[in-house]
């Protein structure tokens, strides 16, 4: 079972804490606020009322022991600076932090935090990813390079099986699964035929997504 700290518990850090969670995950949730800490209380494996500015505080709690560190202050750069140079200090792997801002972000990437997330700009970018796709019916953003479409079958598909359509080899994408009424195919063999309404769920690169959406 991995194991978590998140410091800040506003609506980012406690959504992160819940949601780690529910993945049966370890969660330590630490705020100086005691209403936000009652909060989650019940969400999480242990909430505590500290602060994250203290590496004293951080080393009892037992913070280098944590497999991940999640800043989510956020707002306030010189306190998740502060937090970052403790978590990386006590000897924490991984600080995931949130920043407000680009010159928040480049700041906590010089301090040699691991993962930055702005998250309204990330948001911002997938919804404008998601609504600039035509046809998509859905968009999964695994990497700045690569994702996982699922989209209407082009016409052109429509009576011909995977072996034939050889799409990995002539597109350099991979078909995951094919849905046909309320039935999905998961990992469908070479000999499956696309039918005209059939929606494939395409796994590739930004190029080649865009490459199979114009078909």
């Amino acid at each position: 079972m991995k194991s978590y700290i998140v410091i800040g518990l506003g609506r980012f850090g406690s959504e992160v804490a819940r949601r780690l969670c529910q993945l049966g995950c370890e969660v330590l949730a630490v705020d100086t606020s005691s209403d936000l800490v009652q909060a989650i209380s019940n969400d999480v494996t242990h909430a505590v009322v500290a602060d994250g500015r203290d590496k004293g505080v951080l080393r009892a709690l037992g913070a280098g022991d944590f497999d991940c560190g999640i800043i989510a202050i956020g707002d306030s750069l010189a306190d998740s600076v502060l937090t970052t140079m403790n978590l990386k200090e006590l000897g924490v792997p991984k600080v995931v932090c949130k920043a407000h801002d680009e010159t928040h972000r480049q700041v906590l990437k010089k301090l040699g935090a691991d993962q930055i997330v702005i998250p309204e700009q990330e948001q911002a970018y997938r919804l404008a990813r998601s609504l600039s796709s035509q046809n998509v019916l859905d968009y999964i953003e695994l990497s700045e390079d690569y994702g996982i479409i699922d989209l209407p079958a082009p016409s052109g598909w429509a009576g011909k099986n995977l072996r034939e359509l050889n799409v990995r080899a002539k597109l350099g994408v991979n078909i995951l699964a094919v849905k046909r009424e309320n039935k999905i195919n998961v990992s469908p063999a070479a000999d499956y035929t696309i039918c005209q309404g059939d929606i494939v769920v395409i796994l590739g690169d930004t190029a080649a997504l865009k490459a199979v959406q114009k078909l």
